[in-house]
């Protein structure tokens, strides 16, 4: 790689997750600060949980069970990449999650087809938040993203190329709010530090406070 090379850092959400939001906007800020380019993934909490509903809070997995709120932004997210392309994959998750979290809009109907026009994306892909169209996609894209790092984790999940060419993967980090500047570089080479030695598995303490949509 070319010292102007950019570092690709594949990134998959869930658009339903504000923790993931959060470190979505913190890549963002990576992008300015570090030669790095994002390339966005949809993997759905969803799939994720489908075999675990009865582990879970009851109104959580009604979120997740077929019908639930869960289904509609993924596959419409994956509909919009099958059909238009990569290229759209970031701006709608932007739409997405600027009316879910930061406008406290919530998933709805509405809200997902608001945030299709946003994107400048047709009216018509709202169609796909109630079918299976692209579900086969929907969990090659989840399960692409998930294989590297295992099902003990949820979304966000970052994969970026290591010294070796190996892929090093990892689930969050989960921080509030975005950092941005040096702060966003400074975490970054942090976590890419840490997540590259082998053997290394777990850094955690309890969260003391929500999402800080900024």
């Amino acid at each position: 790689m070319s010292e102007t090379a950019k570092t690709p850092a594949d990134f998959w959400f869930d658009p339903l997750c504000p923790w993931a939001w959060m470190t979505s906007r913190w890549m963002l800020e990576v992008e300015k600060v570090r030669p790095v380019e994002v390339r966005w993934h949809v993997m759905s909490l969803a799939v994720l949980n489908e075999d675990k509903l009865d582990q879970l809070p009851e109104e959580y997995a009604e979120n997740m069970r077929p019908g639930g709120k869960a289904w509609g932004p993924v596959r419409v997210v994956i509909a919009a990449q099958q059909l238009h392309g990569d290229e759209v994959v970031g701006k709608l998750y932007t739409a997405l999650g600027t009316r879910f979290h930061n406008a406290g809009e919530g998933v709805s109907r509405e809200s997902i087809a608001a945030a299709l026009e946003d994107a400048g994306l047709p009216a018509d892909l709202i169609e796909y938040a109630d079918k299976d169209t692209y579900d086969k996609e929907l969990r090659a894209s989840h399960k692409a993203g998930i294989d590297l790092v295992g099902q003990e984790v949820g979304t966000p999940v970052i994969a970026v190329p290591g010294s070796d060419g190996d892929q090093i993967a990892f689930f969050g980090p989960v921080v509030t709010p975005a950092p941005k500047g040096e702060e966003a570089a400074k975490l970054w080479d942090g976590t890419l530090m840490v997540a590259s030695i082998p053997g290394f598995y777990e850094i955690k303490r309890t969260r003391t406070q929500g999402p800080i949509f900024d």
